[in-house]
């Protein structure tokens, strides 16, 4: 399939908005606080938001909670037009289990992170479908290691689905994944250096420990 150029469409997008005399509704969901950072940062002057922090594949349960607060502590520090609600979702990671079942071993970025991006995008769809919500998206675009065509591929299935419309969002484009950088560091936001699930974690340990056997090793 054809990349698309999904940048090019939120602008579309957000060209329409600027002519209507209202903002729409987003419901986007979070999966952090430095994705969030920017895109807030970005969003907040076309749309009126309500953020959605569902992450049922965040390991462990601390660690869930970590983000959640940090999450909590930007919106309440950041300036914007409006400060967003938070809904925070259930915390069963069950049902991040029962979607990555057989495949535990593949590595970031494979089928196994499409089911995640699916698990989550579907909980958004259906709560934007419940509050009449005019548009939802997803922070996860900003990160350079999460697949953006996968991401709006699913998203519009979703659309379709529930009769919610999906905003097309690439926001590593235009120098966003730097501007995350730069507002994490302006408000000492906590980064995570893996993913957020347990397998995601494993393999980071794993490259830790290689390169710590590479740096210890005599030549």
């Amino acid at each position: 399939m054809q990349n698309v150029n999904y940048q090019k469409k939120l602008d579309e997008v957000i060209a329409q908005v600027e002519k209507s005399a209202e903002r729409p509704t987003l419901l986007l969901h979070a999966c952090c606080a430095p994705c969030s950072s920017y895109v807030l940062e970005y969003l907040t002057k076309y749309f009126r938001i309500v953020l959605f922090y569902y992450n049922p594949n965040i390991s462990p349960k601390e660690e869930f909670e970590k983000r959640t607060r940090e999450l909590k502590r930007l919106v309440g520090e950041m300036p914007m037009n409006d400060t967003p609600k938070i809904i925070v979702g259930e915390y069963d990671q069950r049902e991040f289990y029962d979607i990555a079942k057989g495949l535990e071993d593949l590595p970031e970025g494979s089928e196994r992170c499409f089911r995640c991006y699916r698990l989550r995008l579907e909980k958004t769809a259906q709560l934007a479908k419940k509050l009449g919500a005019d548009w939802f998206t997803t922070t996860l675009s900003i990160s350079p290691y999460k697949n953006a065509q996968k991401l709006n591929e699913i998203s519009s299935e979703l659309a379709a689905v529930y009769g919610v419309n999906a905003l097309p969002a690439d926001f590593k484009k235009k120098g966003g994944y730097k501007r995350s950088i730069e507002l994490s560091a302006k408000y000492g936001l906590y980064r995570q250096d893996y993913c957020g699930c347990v397998f995601s974690k494993a393999e980071r340990d794993k490259k830790k420990s290689e390169q710590g056997e590479k740096n210890n090793s005599c030549g």
